[in-house]
Order: structure tokens, then sequence, then C-alpha cells
């Protein structure tokens, strides 16, 4: 007698509902890998031929597009984080990943039935991805006025959080070494974090333009930027600072040192990602930390969500951010 949904639940103690959503590869359905492996490997056991059959025409293969070579990924933690856990979750839910590196579009298989785009992108990189499908989620950046599904950190609030931390140590002059980058195709990215930074300072008439550095998210630049600020501002220098990513505070943090300033009497600091290096110089660094396993989890049930409603609205997930005190601040 061929075996049924009830033999299967039975065997692997699951309900009828769980079998049949998982052997149907129903992405919207949130269940541990144990369970869903001991479904899969039961279904076999007892021969079930409907399974055999549609199992693998239900298999659903996602690219995942890393805006980064594997070489710059390697000094920006916080996006190879994301992307790991990307393809780390998306193996949970049952969905192929097929990496891309660097925004080479045109190695995206043709048989895709999504795309996670991690990282900055220009108008027409959006379109060519358009090409290969329309179910398309983008991570840590805004593309909602596309008419795509993203994720993106809580910048305006962390922003606020930073400068009030600042306020609240007395410090009214602050600071900030903020990047600019460019899209793979050469298209300028404005940080969004130095134009809500500036409008705040502004709103509260603090506001110091000499105090505004900028780098290009590399650990050499903002030790570059620094080192230039320190020399030039001489006493004038503020007695905080925002640094944009981690690896330039890192940078930033060795210029501070190497001219002997006091952290955090005469100069406080704070990062933005909390990726493992801040955690681990000295003095460690303070910094607001977003969530990437977070943004990661949410970015594949977005996509579970996109691929089984393909005409649904598109939505903007923004993923909340605090502040972690280290030593950098007092």
């Amino acid at each position: 007698m061929a075996a049924t949904l009830r033999d299967i639940a039975s065997r692997a103690g699951v309900s009828i509902a769980t079998v049949s959503r998982i052997l149907n590869n129903d992405l919207t359905l949130s269940v541990n890998e144990n369970t869903r492996q001991r479904v899969l490997i039961t279904a076999e056991e007892l021969d079930y031929t409907k399974h055999k059959r549609t199992r693998s025409d239900q298999v659903q293969r996602v690219a995942i597009v890393q805006w980064y070579s594997l070489t710059q990924e390697l000094d920006d933690l916080y996006y190879m984080a994301i992307r790991m856990e990307i393809e780390r979750s998306a193996q949970q839910r049952g969905i192929q990943t097929v990496p891309i590196y660097q925004n080479n579009l045109e190695e995206i298989p043709r048989n895709v039935t999504g795309i996670i785009a991690i990282g900055k992108f220009s108008n027409s990189q959006v379109q060519e991805l358009k090409l290969v499908t329309n179910n398309i989620v983008f991570v840590d950046f805004d593309s909602l006025a596309a008419g795509y599904d993203c994720l993106v950190p809580d910048f305006e609030n962390a922003i606020h959080t930073v400068i009030n931390e600042f306020l609240d140590e007395g410090i009214k002059d602050i600071g900030m070494l903020s990047g600019t980058e460019k899209t793979t195709d050469n298209e300028i990215v404005p940080d969004l974090r130095r134009r809500y930074f500036e409008a705040d300072l502004r709103q509260r008439g603090i506001y110091h333009p000499e105090f505004m550095l900028a780098g290009d998210y590399t650990s050499m630049s903002g030790y570059r930027a620094m080192k230039k600020a320190i020399k030039e501002l001489g006493d004038k220098l503020p007695h905080a600072i925002f640094i944009a990513n981690d690896p330039m505070a890192v940078g930033a943090l060795k210029a501070v040192q190497e001219a002997k300033i006091d952290i955090p009497n005469r100069l406080a600091m704070i990062s933005f990602n909390d990726t493992a290096i801040v955690k681990y110089v000295y003095p460690s660094m303070s910094a607001i930390h977003v969530g990437t396993d977070e943004m990661a989890h949410a970015a594949v049930d977005v996509m579970a969500k996109r691929l089984a409603h393909p005409a649904s609205d598109p939505c903007k997930t923004v993923v909340g951010t605090h502040l972690i005190k280290r030593q950098t601040t007092k």
C-alpha cells in the first residue's frame, strides 16, 4: 500500500499539515531544519512517490548578489556577515542560493526565481536585475521608490542616539568621519548617516562644518582623515567624533593613539555597525549595533513572501539599532 501524508506525519512526529507544507516546499512555513530533514528522510524511507515526483520541481533558486568582491568583503565584515547569514537562513528554508560577487550581473543564472541584492546599486543595475526577475529584495539599500522590497538600518534613530550620548557626556563640539563610495559602475552613493547627522546638529545649533571629515570606508582612509584633522585643527579638534563604519574607526583610532590623545577624556569615539573588529581593538570601541542576523533573516522572510505572492505591494523594513558602550565613551 502506498504511503500517505498521515503515515509520514505519524513516524516523523509532526502534523499532517506540516508534512504537506514541507513536501511542497512552502517557503512561508517557519520550521527548524532538523524537523524539515526528518520529514524529508521519512518520506524517502516510506517511498512516498508524490514527494519524489514533485520535490525537484518545487525547489527555489535565489541569487545572492554581493556588491563587493571577495577581497573587499574581507575588509568589511558587515557585508560578509549579512551575506553568510542570508545563505544560512535560506538553506534552512529549503532555498538554494547562488553567490554572485562584485555585481557581476552577467553571471546570474537566468533560471533563478529570485534575487537578494546586498549593498549599493545604481539605477541601471536595478534595471539589469529586473531583466532576470521581478522577485528582488535589496539589503542595506532603499529601493522602495523603485518598486522593490528592501531592508535598511534605522539610520535616523542611530544618529539621534549618538548625538544624545555625546551631549549627555557634556560634549557639544561633535564631528563626524563619513564615507563616500561608488557602485561598481561608478555611480556615487551618498552617506545617509552624514545627512541625518548634519541635519540633527543644525537643528540643535551646534553644527561645525570644519568638524566634518571624509573617507572611503577603508581603515587607511580613516587613518589619513583623522591624522589630517589632528594636524590641521590642533587644539580645536572636536571632543567627540562619530565614524560611519568600523574599518574607518579602526584607522582613526590608530591615528589618535599615535598622537597620544587621551581617549575618551579628550576625544570620545563611536563607530557604526559593531562588527567583531571594534570589540577587540584597544581601547574597545563604542558602537551603534546593527543586527546583521536580524536583517539577513528578515531578507529571507521577505523573499519567501515575495516568491509566494509575486504581485503583492513592495515593502520597506527598517531594522532597529542600539548603542553599545565600551571604552571610547565615558
